[in-house]
C-alpha cells in the first residue's frame, strides 16, 4: 500500500513537472506580447519591464484584425457546415451500403488521409484557376472541404456501423418511414458525439490552414488572420512586439470555442469508447 502511494505521488510530480515544461512556451507568449521590442530581444522569459498594453491596439490596427477575423470565420464556418452535412449523408451510405462498390470508394476515401494534400497543389491550383474562383474565399472553402473530407466520412462511417443500431432503422421501417425520414429523423439525431467532435477538429484544422489561403488569396481584403500575422516577419528582422499580440488574437476565438466545446469533446470520446 506504501509503495503504492509513493509510485501515485512520483507520478503527480511527473505530471506536474511535464505540465510546467509544456506552459513555457505559453507563458513566453503572454509576457512578450506585453514588453517593448527591446525588452522582448534582451530579456526573452523574464517579466516585462514596462507593460506595454498598447501593443494589442497596434496589432489590431496593423492586421486589420475585424476584416481578417470575418474571413477566417466565413471560411471555417462555411467549411465546417458543409462537411458535417456531406461527411453525414456520405458516411450513412458507405454505413449501410455493403456491396463491393461501397468497400472500393471508403478505400479511395481512405487513400485521402495517406496522400498529403501537398502532393496535388499544383493541380488544386490549376482547377481553382480554370474555375474562375482565384481570389475568392469560395475557393479556399472547397478546398479545405476537400482536404477534410475523407477524415470526416471515416469518423461518420465509424461512428454509424458500431454506435447507431440497425434494429432501429428496421423499426421505423416497418413503421413506413423512407430513407430520407429514416436519417433525419432517426440516425441524425443519435449522431451528435460524431457531429461535436469533427466540429473541433474541422475547426481547428480549417482556422489554423495556411497554405490553401496564401495559394488562393493574393487581395488583402480577403486576408485572413495567419496571412496578416505573416506579413510581419520582414526578410531580416521581425518585431516580435506586434506579431506576438497578433498570434494572441488569432488563438484567442479557438481558445474561447475550445472552452465551450470542452464537454461535448468528453462526449465524443466516451461515445467513441463504446461499441453498440
Amino acid at each position: 500500500m506504501r509503495k503504492t502511494k509513493q509510485k501515485l505521488i512520483a507520478t503527480e510530480i511527473g505530471m506536474i513537472l511535464l505540465a510546467l515544461i509544456w506552459f513555457i512556451p505559453i507563458y513566453y507568449l503572454i509576457v512578450t506580447t506585453l514588453k517593448t521590442q527591446q525588452d522582448a530581444t534582451l530579456n526573452p522569459l523574464g517579466l516585462p519591464k514596462t507593460w506595454e498594453f498598447g501593443n494589442y491596439i497596434n496589432a489590431w490596427v496593423k492586421m486589420e484584425f475585424p476584416k481578417a477575423f470575418a474571413n477566417t470565420l466565413i471560411i471555417t464556418v462555411s467549411a465546417v457546415f458543409l462537411l458535417v452535412l456531406v461527411g453525414t449523408l456520405a458516411g450513412y451510405a458507405l454505413a449501410r451500403t455493403k456491396t463491393k462498390m461501397s468497400g472500393i470508394v471508403f478505400i479511395i476515401f481512405l487513400a485521402g488521409l495517406i496522400v498529403p494534400f501537398q502532393m496535388n497543389i499544383i493541380s488544386q491550383y490549376r482547377i481553382v484557376k480554370t474555375l474562375g474562383l482565384m481570389n475568392t474565399l469560395f475557393a479556399v472553402i472547397l478546398v479545405d472541404v476537400a482536404i477534410n473530407m475523407p477524415q470526416t466520412i471515416f469518423l461518420f462511417k465509424e461512428f454509424i456501423e458500431n454506435s447507431v443500431p440497425w434494429e432501429l432503422e428496421e423499426a421505423a421501417l416497418v413503421d413506413g418511414c423512407s430513407v430520407p425520414q429514416r436519417v433525419f429523423h432517426v440516425v441524425i439525431p443519435l449522431l451528435k458525439p460524431v457531429v461535436s467532435t469533427t466540429v473541433i477538429i474541422v475547426t481547428l484544422n480549417v482556422w489554423n490552414e495556411f497554405m490553401t489561403p496564401l495559394l488562393f488569396l493574393q487581395s488583402r481584403k480577403n486576408s485572413v488572420i495567419l496571412q496578416e500575422v505573416s506579413r510581419n516577419i520582414g526578410q531580416f528582422s521581425t518585431d516580435w512586439a506586434t506579431m506576438f499580440p497578433m498570434l494572441m488574437l488569432g488563438v484567442m476565438p479557438l481558445m474561447i470555442f475550445y472552452l465551450f466545446m470542452q464537454k461535448y469533446i468528453i462526449a465524443g470520446v466516451a461515445a467513441g469508447a463504446v461499441k453498440g
